[in-house]
């Protein structure tokens, strides 16, 4: 099927745009001419056709766009003139014109620009769109770009297949590896985490991350979208697909995840919280505020941990950070830190590098005890994270491996994997750095008191 999206300009020669659609892939094709330079204007009409239900304060967020580096251009029409020129002296000169006719076609292509934060802009080749819909929900994407295959809702990476693993081991394991810490100075709870609760999760490989704990036994996942899911179990299997979603273990449930809590009187051993952003009109603000952190408090066990994403935590703070609330945008890192430091008796901020989506981000793990075991969660040992690995950590029977990968990672998986060869990030190494928030990023927190409350709600970018 053709899909009409209104014309590009090529030049001072109007040519049209073909959108081919298959059965799951919308590749991505663009009509050029021999000799003419291209420049691609982005379209408000193919903006609509890609995010109907746009949320955000900036309405250039998510942008599905089709742009001309100018200068290219320039140079370009220079150059195709200059042959031109030349083929007049020698008729030969004429041959070599066409390959860098190619190269300069091929700087013409559709693209995938995301705003990061005011003035920074995250901007990459945009190979295919495999899905587009719009939920009651949400806005949602797969596409295919730079970063590989990449989940999109209303506008925001959600994870990409270049990296999706450095997100989900971080969330999950810094926590249910304390779990399993704190509880085995218990001798009736030497083999927790039992029981997890996860907020969110829709790719389903945050629900992947904790099967691979052995002793872990149930799991509840409430999701408010099932379009997500079955959108992820389609174009993501890698993340975790039917082999995740139809596991035993596993209790999918389709609703608010505020009011599954607050209706039920299950505790579990960790709380995981991967929703989206808190973002204004977004479907998740209210799972960042003080009054769901006390909900939480009270459906966790005597050893119970707390994790959640954070959102972005830059090693060096921008001045658009607005630590006083003072522009018209906010970082939540710190807020979310100190909401859940008025809940639980410790509130631990760490980060990690996440390259699609354009900076370091921020999560923050939470639990009560003595006040010792705080610097001892940032301290534990190499040999104990490792040592907890070897015991713990299995494969999950039917998820494929990523294709794309890096030289770091890339390796034959065959399914039978035990402890470190599981996983791709987190080991006891890594376990430190996390921890290890740079100067400039702690200065800052420290100066930033704001607490997040139903009333008073702070949004992210």
């Amino acid at each position: 099927m053709m899909l009409q999206f209104p014309t590009l300009l090529l030049a001072s020669v109007a040519l049209p745009l073909n959108l081919v659609e298959g059965p799951d892939v919308v590749s991505v094709r663009a009509v050029s001419a021999i000799g003419v330079a291209v420049a691609v204007d982005a379209v408000d009409a193919s903006r609509s056709a890609l995010s109907k239900s746009h949320r955000y304060k900036n309405p250039t967020n998510n942008v599905f766009e089709t742009i001309a580096n100018s200068e290219n251009s320039v140079k370009s029409i220079r150059n195709t003139s200059n042959e031109v020129k030349g083929s007049n002296n020698n008729k030969n000169k004429v041959k070599n014109t066409k390959p860098n006719i190619e190269s300069q076609r091929a700087k013409a292509s559709f693209r995938y620009v995301e705003d990061i934060a005011p003035g920074l802009k995250l901007d990459m080749d945009l190979h295919s769109i495999l899905h587009t819909s719009t939920s009651p929900v949400q806005s949602v994407q797969v596409i295919d770009s730079y970063f590989g295959r990449t989940l999109v809702t209303d506008g925001k990476t959600q994870s990409a297949e270049h990296d999706e693993f450095v997100y989900h081991e971080s969330l999950v394991h810094p926590a249910l590896f304390w779990s399993a810490h704190l509880s085995g100075r218990d001798a009736m709870g030497s083999g927790a985490p039992k029981s997890v609760f996860i907020g969110g999760g829709g790719e389903l490989a945050t629900a992947r991350e904790v099967l691979r704990h052995n002793t872990v036994e149930r799991i509840v996942m409430v999701d408010i979208d099932p379009e997500v899911i079955e959108v992820s179990k389609k174009y993501l299997p890698e993340w975790g697909g039917d082999a995740v979603a139809d596991h035993p273990k596993v209790e999918y449930v389709v609703g608010d995840v505020l009011q599954y809590l607050d209706g039920s009187t299950e505790t579990f051993d960790a709380v995981i919280i991967d929703v989206s952003d808190p973002i204004e009109a977004g479907p998740a603000v209210a799972l960042y505020t003080q009054e769901f952190y006390s909900l939480v408090s009270k459906r966790m066990n005597k050893h119970g941990v707390f994790v959640t994403q954070a959102g972005s935590a830059s090693f060096i703070p921008f001045a658009h950070s607005s630590l006083e609330g003072e522009g018209d945008e906010d970082t939540c890192f710190s807020p979310i830190k100190n909401t859940l430091a008025t809940v639980f008796d410790h509130a631990i901020p760490y980060s990690a590098p996440v390259a699609s989506f354009g900076e370091d981000w921020g999560f923050v793990l939470a639990f009560n005890g003595p006040e010792a075991d705080a610097r001892n969660l940032v301290d534990l040992s190499y040999e104990t994270i490792d040592d907890l690995i070897e015991d713990r950590i299995e494969t999950v029977p039917g998820v494929p491996e990523h294709k794309f990968r890096s030289i770091g990672v890339k390796r034959a998986i065959t399914g039978d994997e035990t402890g470190s060869d599981v996983l791709k990030h987190y080991d006891g190494v890594v376990h430190r750095r996390l921890f290890a928030l740079s100067k400039p990023l702690r200065e800052a927190m420290k100066s930033d008191d704001r607490v997040m409350t139903e009333a008073n709600p702070i949004f992210m970018y």
